[in-house]
């Protein structure tokens, strides 16, 4: 079993930046990547970005340029630095670890992007 927290997110106007961090407890070996997806109201849940153990990345287009995905592997802790943000980016921001047999999904985080 895999649990993860994640925290950070709050209100931004445009152009301003955010910082996600999620925590991951419990069988972290077993994981095999990590990520961030979001889901805005009325739409379906989507890949954000994720980070594999062998460190390779993976972004969505919308955010290519803007938002990085980094890792610390001594606090088991993955991050979302968020710039350059825009009213479109307003979400809830869920944390996802993957095994080889599961996807483990933390709580949510409002992010909210002002115009």
């Amino acid at each position: 079993q895999v649990q993860v927290v994640e925290s950070g997110g709050g209100l931004v106007q445009a152009g301003g930046s955010l910082r996600l961090s999620c925590a991951a407890t419990g069988s972290i070996f077993s994981i095999n990547a990590m990520g961030w997806y979001r889901q805005a109201p009325g739409k379906q849940r989507e890949l954000v970005a994720d980070i594999t153990r062998g460190g390779t990345t993976n972004y969505a287009d919308s955010v290519k340029g803007r938002f990085t995905i980094s890792r610390d592997n001594g606090k088991n802790t993955v991050y979302l630095q968020m710039n350059r943000l825009k009213p479109e980016d307003t979400a809830v921001y869920y944390c996802n670890a993957k095994t080889r047999y599961s996807n483990y999904w933390g709580q949510g985080t409002q992010v909210a992007v002002s115009s």
